[in-house]
Protein backbone atom coordinates (compact mmCIF):
# COMPACT_ATOMS: atom_id res chain seq x y z
CA UNK A 1 0.00 0.00 0.00
CA UNK A 2 1.33 3.40 -1.17
CA UNK A 3 2.25 6.03 1.63
CA UNK A 4 -0.43 8.31 0.27
CA UNK A 5 -3.11 5.55 0.60
CA UNK A 6 -1.95 4.51 3.99
CA UNK A 7 -2.01 8.28 5.30
CA UNK A 8 -5.89 8.27 3.57
CA UNK A 9 -6.76 5.54 5.59
CA UNK A 10 -5.03 6.27 8.53
CA UNK A 11 -7.04 9.49 8.51
CA UNK A 12 -10.16 7.99 7.74
CA UNK A 13 -9.99 5.95 10.87
CA UNK A 14 -10.32 9.64 12.84
CA UNK A 15 -12.62 10.95 10.98
CA UNK A 16 -13.74 10.15 7.86
CA UNK A 17 -16.52 7.44 7.88
CA UNK A 18 -14.93 4.88 6.09
CA UNK A 19 -11.48 3.75 4.17
CA UNK A 20 -10.87 4.27 0.56
CA UNK A 21 -12.53 1.76 -1.98
CA UNK A 22 -8.76 0.12 -2.59
CA UNK A 23 -8.54 -0.62 1.17
CA UNK A 24 -12.50 -1.64 1.76
CA UNK A 25 -11.79 -4.39 -1.38
CA UNK A 26 -8.53 -5.43 0.38
CA UNK A 27 -10.23 -5.59 4.10
CA UNK A 28 -13.01 -8.22 1.84
CA UNK A 29 -9.91 -10.48 0.61
CA UNK A 30 -8.71 -10.68 3.92
CA UNK A 31 -12.20 -11.54 5.38
CA UNK A 32 -12.90 -14.02 2.86
CA UNK A 33 -9.26 -15.29 2.41
CA UNK A 34 -9.74 -16.61 6.43
CA UNK A 35 -13.20 -17.84 5.50
CA UNK A 36 -11.77 -19.85 2.81
CA UNK A 37 -9.20 -21.17 4.92
CA UNK A 38 -12.02 -22.40 7.35
CA UNK A 39 -14.10 -23.72 4.71
CA UNK A 40 -11.38 -26.12 3.41
CA UNK A 41 -9.62 -27.41 6.60
CA UNK A 42 -13.48 -28.12 7.51
CA UNK A 43 -13.66 -30.21 4.11
CA UNK A 44 -10.27 -31.51 3.20
CA UNK A 45 -10.53 -34.80 5.49
CA UNK A 46 -13.31 -36.10 3.61
CA UNK A 47 -10.64 -36.87 1.17
CA UNK A 48 -7.69 -37.08 3.35
CA UNK A 49 -9.11 -39.45 6.06
CA UNK A 50 -8.31 -43.23 4.25
CA UNK A 51 -4.47 -41.82 3.77
CA UNK A 52 -4.11 -40.32 6.85
CA UNK A 53 -5.14 -43.30 8.31
CA UNK A 54 -3.22 -45.28 6.21
CA UNK A 55 -0.15 -43.85 7.37
CA UNK A 56 -0.69 -42.84 11.07
CA UNK A 57 -2.77 -45.91 12.07
CA UNK A 58 -5.62 -45.05 14.55
CA UNK A 59 -7.85 -47.25 12.33
CA UNK A 60 -11.86 -46.23 12.35
CA UNK A 61 -11.92 -43.88 15.04
CA UNK A 62 -9.35 -41.62 13.86
CA UNK A 63 -11.24 -41.68 10.76
CA UNK A 64 -14.00 -39.82 12.21
CA UNK A 65 -12.55 -37.85 14.66
CA UNK A 66 -10.69 -36.16 12.21
CA UNK A 67 -13.87 -34.49 10.61
CA UNK A 68 -15.90 -34.28 14.23
CA UNK A 69 -12.65 -32.57 16.06
CA UNK A 70 -12.70 -29.40 13.70
CA UNK A 71 -16.05 -29.04 13.40
CA UNK A 72 -16.78 -29.85 17.24
CA UNK A 73 -14.73 -26.95 18.80
CA UNK A 74 -15.51 -24.35 16.12
CA UNK A 75 -18.87 -24.97 16.44
CA UNK A 76 -19.05 -24.93 20.63
CA UNK A 77 -16.84 -21.69 20.59
CA UNK A 78 -18.51 -19.95 17.39
CA UNK A 79 -20.83 -17.89 19.40
CA UNK A 80 -18.28 -17.31 22.10
CA UNK A 81 -15.84 -16.05 19.33
CA UNK A 82 -18.27 -13.48 18.05
CA UNK A 83 -18.97 -12.43 22.08
CA UNK A 84 -14.81 -12.22 22.87
CA UNK A 85 -15.18 -10.21 19.56
CA UNK A 86 -17.47 -7.38 21.05
CA UNK A 87 -15.54 -7.34 24.48
CA UNK A 88 -11.78 -7.33 22.99
CA UNK A 89 -12.13 -5.72 19.54
CA UNK A 90 -12.95 -7.44 16.36
CA UNK A 91 -9.53 -6.48 14.83
CA UNK A 92 -7.47 -8.48 17.88
CA UNK A 93 -9.91 -11.59 17.94
CA UNK A 94 -9.44 -11.80 14.36
CA UNK A 95 -5.35 -11.68 14.11
CA UNK A 96 -5.39 -13.80 17.35
CA UNK A 97 -7.37 -16.52 15.81
CA UNK A 98 -5.53 -16.56 12.29
CA UNK A 99 -2.41 -16.90 13.75
CA UNK A 100 -3.34 -19.66 15.96
CA UNK A 101 -5.03 -21.07 13.34
CA UNK A 102 -2.09 -21.09 10.83
CA UNK A 103 0.13 -22.67 13.86
CA UNK A 104 -2.45 -25.08 14.78
CA UNK A 105 -2.77 -26.06 11.13
CA UNK A 106 1.38 -26.63 10.48
CA UNK A 107 1.13 -28.64 13.85
CA UNK A 108 -1.58 -30.70 11.89
CA UNK A 109 0.68 -31.02 9.22
CA UNK A 110 3.62 -32.54 11.59
CA UNK A 111 1.37 -34.43 13.53
CA UNK A 112 3.21 -37.75 14.41
CA UNK A 113 0.53 -39.95 16.16
CA UNK A 114 -3.43 -40.09 15.37
CA UNK A 115 -3.79 -38.34 19.28
CA UNK A 116 -1.79 -35.35 18.68
CA UNK A 117 -3.68 -34.89 15.25
CA UNK A 118 -7.03 -34.99 16.82
CA UNK A 119 -5.67 -32.55 19.19
CA UNK A 120 -3.91 -30.38 16.31
CA UNK A 121 -7.59 -30.42 14.78
CA UNK A 122 -9.26 -29.22 17.87
CA UNK A 123 -6.81 -26.49 18.44
CA UNK A 124 -7.56 -25.38 14.38
CA UNK A 125 -11.19 -25.58 14.91
CA UNK A 126 -10.78 -23.65 18.41
CA UNK A 127 -9.12 -20.60 16.41
CA UNK A 128 -11.33 -20.73 13.78
CA UNK A 129 -14.19 -19.98 16.00
CA UNK A 130 -12.01 -16.60 17.05
CA UNK A 131 -11.95 -15.63 13.29
CA UNK A 132 -14.91 -16.36 11.23
CA UNK A 133 -17.50 -14.20 13.37
CA UNK A 134 -15.61 -11.09 13.45
CA UNK A 135 -15.49 -10.39 9.36
CA UNK A 136 -18.99 -9.33 9.16
CA UNK A 137 -18.74 -7.25 11.47
CA UNK A 138 -15.26 -5.64 10.25
CA UNK A 139 -17.03 -5.10 6.84
CA UNK A 140 -19.77 -3.28 8.64
CA UNK A 141 -17.09 -0.60 10.24
CA UNK A 142 -15.40 -0.61 6.67
CA UNK A 143 -17.94 -0.30 4.21
CA UNK A 144 -20.95 1.85 3.47
CA UNK A 145 -24.66 0.86 4.30
CA UNK A 146 -25.05 1.42 0.62
CA UNK A 147 -22.42 -0.60 -0.61
CA UNK A 148 -21.56 -3.64 1.43
CA UNK A 149 -24.58 -5.61 -0.64
CA UNK A 150 -22.10 -5.91 -3.19
CA UNK A 151 -19.24 -7.00 -0.48
CA UNK A 152 -22.17 -9.73 0.62
CA UNK A 153 -22.88 -10.92 -2.59
CA UNK A 154 -19.66 -12.35 -3.25
CA UNK A 155 -19.43 -14.34 -0.13
CA UNK A 156 -21.99 -17.24 -2.12
CA UNK A 157 -19.70 -17.50 -5.02
CA UNK A 158 -16.70 -17.26 -3.21
CA UNK A 159 -17.36 -20.32 -0.68
CA UNK A 160 -19.17 -22.11 -3.24
CA UNK A 161 -16.07 -22.91 -5.12
CA UNK A 162 -13.92 -23.21 -2.16
CA UNK A 163 -16.11 -26.29 -1.19
CA UNK A 164 -15.63 -27.55 -4.50
CA UNK A 165 -11.87 -27.09 -4.79
CA UNK A 166 -11.09 -27.60 -1.26
CA UNK A 167 -11.44 -31.33 -1.82
CA UNK A 168 -9.91 -31.38 -5.54
CA UNK A 169 -6.89 -29.46 -4.05
CA UNK A 170 -6.40 -31.84 -0.97
CA UNK A 171 -6.62 -34.96 -3.25
CA UNK A 172 -3.86 -33.16 -5.79
CA UNK A 173 -1.79 -32.77 -2.93
CA UNK A 174 -2.37 -36.64 -1.54
CA UNK A 175 -1.35 -37.91 -5.27
CA UNK A 176 1.38 -35.53 -6.11
CA UNK A 177 3.14 -36.72 -2.85
CA UNK A 178 5.14 -33.37 -2.54
CA UNK A 179 8.46 -34.27 -1.20
CA UNK A 180 7.74 -37.56 0.19
CA UNK A 181 5.63 -35.88 2.57
CA UNK A 182 1.93 -37.37 1.45
CA UNK A 183 -1.47 -35.74 3.53
CA UNK A 184 0.50 -33.20 5.14
CA UNK A 185 1.18 -30.64 2.70
CA UNK A 186 -2.65 -30.07 2.68
CA UNK A 187 -2.06 -28.52 6.24
CA UNK A 188 0.93 -26.93 5.27
CA UNK A 189 0.34 -25.03 2.63
CA UNK A 190 -2.24 -22.87 5.49
CA UNK A 191 1.52 -21.67 6.59
CA UNK A 192 1.81 -19.66 3.04
CA UNK A 193 -1.98 -18.98 2.80
CA UNK A 194 -2.60 -17.92 6.64
CA UNK A 195 0.56 -15.77 6.75
CA UNK A 196 -0.15 -13.88 3.84
CA UNK A 197 -3.24 -13.12 5.24
CA UNK A 198 -2.54 -12.62 8.71
CA UNK A 199 0.21 -10.35 7.11
CA UNK A 200 -2.35 -8.38 5.30
CA UNK A 201 -4.73 -8.00 7.88
CA UNK A 202 -2.45 -6.80 10.65
CA UNK A 203 -1.15 -3.63 7.82
CA UNK A 204 -5.16 -3.09 7.12
CA UNK A 205 -8.02 -3.68 9.55
CA UNK A 206 -8.95 -1.01 11.57
CA UNK A 207 -8.25 -0.86 15.35
CA UNK A 208 -11.11 -0.94 17.48
CA UNK A 209 -11.20 -1.34 21.42
CA UNK A 210 -14.22 -3.54 22.01
CA UNK A 211 -16.94 -2.85 24.41
CA UNK A 212 -15.72 -4.09 28.05
CA UNK A 213 -19.40 -4.33 29.17
CA UNK A 214 -20.07 -7.50 26.83
CA UNK A 215 -21.22 -10.12 28.50
CA UNK A 216 -19.89 -13.43 28.01
CA UNK A 217 -20.90 -16.95 29.33
CA UNK A 218 -17.71 -18.67 29.82
CA UNK A 219 -19.16 -21.24 32.04
CA UNK A 220 -22.07 -22.30 29.37
CA UNK A 221 -19.56 -22.46 26.50
CA UNK A 222 -17.50 -24.63 28.68
CA UNK A 223 -20.66 -26.98 29.71
CA UNK A 224 -21.61 -27.29 26.20
CA UNK A 225 -17.80 -28.13 25.14
CA UNK A 226 -17.86 -30.70 27.75
CA UNK A 227 -21.08 -31.85 26.88
CA UNK A 228 -20.41 -32.66 22.68
CA UNK A 229 -17.02 -33.84 23.72
CA UNK A 230 -18.08 -36.89 26.18
CA UNK A 231 -21.15 -37.56 23.80
CA UNK A 232 -18.95 -37.91 20.50
CA UNK A 233 -16.69 -39.71 22.60
CA UNK A 234 -18.83 -42.64 23.93
CA UNK A 235 -20.06 -42.93 20.32
CA UNK A 236 -17.00 -43.26 18.40
CA UNK A 237 -15.29 -45.45 21.31
CA UNK A 238 -18.29 -47.51 21.22
CA UNK A 239 -18.50 -48.23 17.38
CA UNK A 240 -14.72 -48.39 17.24
CA UNK A 241 -14.13 -51.08 20.07
CA UNK A 242 -17.58 -52.18 21.80
CA UNK A 243 -20.09 -50.35 24.09
CA UNK A 244 -17.73 -51.39 27.16
CA UNK A 245 -17.84 -49.29 30.54
CA UNK A 246 -15.60 -46.13 28.92
CA UNK A 247 -18.26 -45.09 26.10
CA UNK A 248 -21.28 -45.79 28.14
CA UNK A 249 -19.94 -44.07 31.24
CA UNK A 250 -18.78 -40.89 28.95
CA UNK A 251 -22.10 -40.91 26.64
CA UNK A 252 -24.28 -40.52 30.46
CA UNK A 253 -21.69 -37.96 31.49
CA UNK A 254 -22.56 -35.84 28.83
CA UNK A 255 -26.25 -36.30 28.78
CA UNK A 256 -25.52 -35.05 32.38
CA UNK A 257 -23.50 -32.04 31.62
CA UNK A 258 -25.71 -31.56 28.68
CA UNK A 259 -28.62 -30.89 31.59
CA UNK A 260 -26.19 -29.05 33.60
CA UNK A 261 -25.96 -26.74 30.14
CA UNK A 262 -29.70 -26.25 29.99
CA UNK A 263 -30.02 -25.15 33.69
CA UNK A 264 -27.14 -22.57 32.50
CA UNK A 265 -28.95 -21.37 29.83
CA UNK A 266 -32.12 -20.74 31.80
CA UNK A 267 -30.45 -19.19 34.65
CA UNK A 268 -26.98 -17.29 33.00
CA UNK A 269 -27.17 -13.28 33.02
CA UNK A 270 -26.03 -13.23 29.22
CA UNK A 271 -26.81 -17.05 28.31
CA UNK A 272 -25.33 -18.41 24.69
CA UNK A 273 -28.90 -18.46 23.28
CA UNK A 274 -31.48 -16.12 24.28
CA UNK A 275 -34.50 -18.40 26.59
CA UNK A 276 -37.02 -16.85 24.77
CA UNK A 277 -35.83 -18.02 20.97
CA UNK A 278 -36.49 -21.97 22.49
CA UNK A 279 -40.25 -20.71 23.22
CA UNK A 280 -40.61 -19.89 19.88
CA UNK A 281 -41.81 -23.39 18.29
CA UNK A 282 -40.84 -22.21 14.58
CA UNK A 283 -37.02 -21.46 15.79
CA UNK A 284 -36.77 -24.41 17.74
CA UNK A 285 -38.38 -26.34 14.83
CA UNK A 286 -35.80 -25.42 12.77
CA UNK A 287 -32.87 -25.97 15.04
CA UNK A 288 -33.85 -29.44 15.89
CA UNK A 289 -34.50 -29.70 11.45
CA UNK A 290 -30.76 -28.33 11.18
CA UNK A 291 -29.35 -30.79 13.37
CA UNK A 292 -31.12 -33.54 12.14
CA UNK A 293 -30.39 -32.95 8.34
CA UNK A 294 -27.54 -31.34 8.56
CA UNK A 295 -26.15 -34.20 10.43
CA UNK A 296 -27.05 -36.71 7.55
CA UNK A 297 -25.65 -35.13 4.73
CA UNK A 298 -22.42 -34.39 6.74
CA UNK A 299 -22.28 -38.32 7.46
CA UNK A 300 -23.13 -38.85 3.68
CA UNK A 301 -20.24 -36.73 2.01
CA UNK A 302 -17.68 -38.40 4.39
CA UNK A 303 -19.78 -42.29 3.26
CA UNK A 304 -19.21 -41.53 -0.32
CA UNK A 305 -15.71 -40.08 -0.20
CA UNK A 306 -14.74 -43.35 1.76
CA UNK A 307 -16.39 -45.56 -0.55
CA UNK A 308 -15.33 -43.88 -3.68
CA UNK A 309 -11.63 -44.74 -2.25
CA UNK A 310 -12.30 -48.17 -0.42
CA UNK A 311 -14.70 -49.57 -2.44
CA UNK A 312 -14.24 -48.00 -5.90
CA UNK A 313 -10.60 -47.91 -5.57
CA UNK A 314 -10.37 -44.38 -6.82
CA UNK A 315 -7.46 -42.27 -5.94
CA UNK A 316 -8.04 -38.96 -2.97
CA UNK A 317 -8.05 -36.68 -6.70
CA UNK A 318 -9.95 -39.15 -8.08
CA UNK A 319 -12.18 -38.95 -5.64
CA UNK A 320 -12.34 -35.40 -4.96
CA UNK A 321 -13.23 -34.68 -8.80
CA UNK A 322 -15.66 -37.54 -8.65
CA UNK A 323 -17.69 -35.05 -5.90
CA UNK A 324 -17.33 -32.45 -8.11
CA UNK A 325 -21.05 -33.05 -9.44
CA UNK A 326 -22.33 -32.73 -5.85
CA UNK A 327 -20.28 -29.63 -4.92
CA UNK A 328 -21.45 -27.83 -8.58
CA UNK A 329 -24.87 -28.95 -7.65
CA UNK A 330 -25.01 -27.15 -4.36
CA UNK A 331 -23.17 -24.13 -5.88
CA UNK A 332 -26.15 -23.86 -8.57
CA UNK A 333 -28.69 -24.42 -6.48
CA UNK A 334 -27.56 -21.93 -3.44
CA UNK A 335 -27.35 -19.27 -6.20
CA UNK A 336 -30.91 -19.99 -8.10
CA UNK A 337 -32.49 -20.28 -4.80
CA UNK A 338 -31.32 -16.72 -3.04
CA UNK A 339 -34.87 -15.06 -5.09
CA UNK A 340 -37.48 -18.02 -4.63
CA UNK A 341 -37.17 -18.16 -0.85
CA UNK A 342 -38.99 -14.87 -0.44
CA UNK A 343 -41.75 -16.55 -2.83
CA UNK A 344 -41.84 -19.82 -1.42
CA UNK A 345 -40.84 -19.93 2.13
CA UNK A 346 -40.87 -23.56 4.05
CA UNK A 347 -42.11 -24.98 0.46
CA UNK A 348 -38.88 -24.34 -0.45
CA UNK A 349 -37.00 -26.11 2.35
CA UNK A 350 -39.13 -29.38 1.71
CA UNK A 351 -38.51 -29.36 -1.82
CA UNK A 352 -34.95 -29.41 -1.26
CA UNK A 353 -35.25 -32.03 1.52
CA UNK A 354 -37.52 -34.05 -1.17
CA UNK A 355 -34.64 -33.50 -3.89
CA UNK A 356 -32.32 -34.66 -1.62
CA UNK A 357 -33.81 -37.63 -1.06
CA UNK A 358 -34.44 -38.57 -4.45
CA UNK A 359 -30.86 -38.23 -5.17
CA UNK A 360 -29.84 -40.29 -2.26
CA UNK A 361 -32.00 -43.08 -3.03
CA UNK A 362 -30.79 -42.92 -7.27
CA UNK A 363 -27.12 -43.29 -5.42
CA UNK A 364 -28.57 -45.91 -2.79
CA UNK A 365 -30.07 -48.27 -6.28
CA UNK A 366 -26.97 -47.97 -8.24
CA UNK A 367 -24.86 -48.97 -5.21
CA UNK A 368 -27.21 -51.86 -4.88
CA UNK A 369 -26.76 -53.13 -7.63
CA UNK A 370 -23.32 -52.59 -8.40
CA UNK A 371 -24.16 -49.52 -10.93
CA UNK A 372 -20.76 -47.32 -10.05
CA UNK A 373 -19.62 -46.91 -13.37
CA UNK A 374 -16.86 -43.74 -13.56
CA UNK A 375 -19.92 -41.39 -15.38
CA UNK A 376 -23.11 -42.98 -13.75
CA UNK A 377 -22.32 -41.50 -10.08
CA UNK A 378 -22.62 -38.34 -11.80
CA UNK A 379 -26.38 -37.66 -12.15
CA UNK A 380 -27.36 -38.88 -8.32
CA UNK A 381 -24.52 -36.44 -6.82
CA UNK A 382 -25.17 -33.71 -8.61
CA UNK A 383 -29.12 -34.02 -7.92
CA UNK A 384 -27.89 -34.64 -3.76
CA UNK A 385 -26.11 -31.42 -4.40
CA UNK A 386 -29.03 -29.48 -6.01
CA UNK A 387 -30.95 -30.68 -2.84
CA UNK A 388 -28.45 -29.59 -0.22
CA UNK A 389 -28.18 -26.39 -2.04
CA UNK A 390 -31.54 -25.62 -1.55
CA UNK A 391 -31.89 -26.23 2.06
CA UNK A 392 -28.20 -24.67 2.97
CA UNK A 393 -29.57 -20.89 3.00
CA UNK A 394 -33.33 -21.45 2.56
CA UNK A 395 -34.07 -24.15 6.27
CA UNK A 396 -32.10 -21.07 9.15
CA UNK A 397 -33.82 -18.37 6.36
CA UNK A 398 -37.02 -19.50 7.18
CA UNK A 399 -36.47 -20.37 11.22
CA UNK A 400 -35.75 -17.11 12.01
CA UNK A 401 -38.87 -15.73 9.98
CA UNK A 402 -41.30 -14.66 13.08
CA UNK A 403 -38.12 -14.05 15.46
CA UNK A 404 -37.85 -10.13 16.63
CA UNK A 405 -35.08 -8.05 15.59
CA UNK A 406 -33.52 -7.79 18.92
CA UNK A 407 -33.19 -11.67 18.94
CA UNK A 408 -31.54 -11.80 15.56
CA UNK A 409 -28.31 -11.56 16.95
CA UNK A 410 -28.56 -14.74 19.13
CA UNK A 411 -30.80 -16.93 16.37
CA UNK A 412 -28.16 -16.13 14.18
CA UNK A 413 -25.13 -17.34 16.00
CA UNK A 414 -27.05 -20.48 17.43
CA UNK A 415 -27.74 -21.80 14.10
CA UNK A 416 -23.96 -21.75 12.78
CA UNK A 417 -23.17 -22.78 15.57
CA UNK A 418 -25.42 -25.68 15.36
CA UNK A 419 -24.97 -26.64 11.73
CA UNK A 420 -20.83 -26.92 13.15
CA UNK A 421 -22.00 -29.36 16.22
CA UNK A 422 -24.49 -31.30 13.40
CA UNK A 423 -21.46 -31.75 11.09
CA UNK A 424 -19.04 -32.96 14.18
CA UNK A 425 -22.49 -35.39 14.88
CA UNK A 426 -22.97 -36.43 11.09
CA UNK A 427 -19.53 -37.38 10.64
CA UNK A 428 -19.27 -39.87 13.58
CA UNK A 429 -22.84 -41.15 13.39
CA UNK A 430 -23.08 -42.54 9.99
CA UNK A 431 -19.68 -43.35 9.77
CA UNK A 432 -20.55 -45.65 12.56
CA UNK A 433 -23.23 -47.10 10.43
CA UNK A 434 -20.56 -47.35 7.94
CA UNK A 435 -17.66 -49.06 9.80
CA UNK A 436 -20.04 -51.56 11.72
CA UNK A 437 -22.62 -52.87 8.98
CA UNK A 438 -20.50 -55.34 8.46
CA UNK A 439 -20.34 -57.33 4.48
CA UNK A 440 -17.73 -55.18 2.46
CA UNK A 441 -17.56 -51.84 1.30
CA UNK A 442 -21.00 -52.02 -1.12
CA UNK A 443 -23.15 -53.41 1.94
CA UNK A 444 -21.56 -50.60 4.35
CA UNK A 445 -22.42 -47.99 2.38
CA UNK A 446 -26.03 -49.55 1.14
CA UNK A 447 -26.90 -49.38 4.95
CA UNK A 448 -25.55 -46.09 5.47
CA UNK A 449 -27.38 -44.62 2.46
CA UNK A 450 -30.33 -46.51 3.79
CA UNK A 451 -29.99 -44.47 6.96
CA UNK A 452 -29.71 -40.59 5.41
CA UNK A 453 -32.65 -41.78 3.14
CA UNK A 454 -34.56 -42.55 6.14
CA UNK A 455 -33.41 -39.28 8.06
CA UNK A 456 -34.18 -36.85 5.51
CA UNK A 457 -37.81 -38.87 5.14
CA UNK A 458 -38.39 -38.03 8.40
CA UNK A 459 -37.43 -34.36 8.21
CA UNK A 460 -40.14 -33.98 5.09
CA UNK A 461 -43.49 -33.72 7.40
CA UNK A 462 -41.81 -31.87 10.06
CA UNK A 463 -41.13 -29.09 7.58
CA UNK A 464 -44.75 -27.75 8.40
CA UNK A 465 -43.64 -26.89 12.02
CA UNK A 466 -41.19 -24.04 10.25
CA UNK A 467 -42.54 -20.34 9.75
CA UNK A 468 -44.06 -20.05 6.73
CA UNK A 469 -41.84 -17.71 5.02
CA UNK A 470 -38.55 -16.00 5.56
CA UNK A 471 -37.84 -12.30 7.70
CA UNK A 472 -39.44 -9.51 4.75
CA UNK A 473 -36.47 -7.70 4.24
CA UNK A 474 -34.26 -10.72 4.03
CA UNK A 475 -34.46 -11.46 0.08
CA UNK A 476 -34.92 -8.71 -1.47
Amino acid sequence: MTQTLRDAYENGLHGIPHPPARVRWAILGIVLAADVLDLLDGTITNIAAPTITHDLGGGTSLVQWLGASYALALGVLLVLGGRLGDLYGRRRLFLTGLAGFTTASVACGLAPTPGTLVAARLVQGAFGALVVPQGFGILGATWPRAQIGKAYSLFGPVMGLSAVGGPILAGLLIDADLAGLGWRPMFLINLVLGGAALFAAARLLPHDTGDRTTAVDIPGSALLGATMLALLTGLIQGSAHGWTAFPVLASLTGLALFAAFCHRQRTAPSPLIRPSLLHNRGFTSGLVLGIVFFAAVSGLLYVVSLFLQQGLGRSPAGAALALMPLSAGIVIASIACYRLIARLGRRLVLIGFLVTLAGTLHLLALVAASGTGPWALVPPLFVIGLGMGACFGSLYDVTIGDITPAEAGSAGGSLGAVQQLANAVGAAAVTSVYFHSGGGEKHATTVSLTVVAAITLLCCPLVRLLPPKAPEDQHH
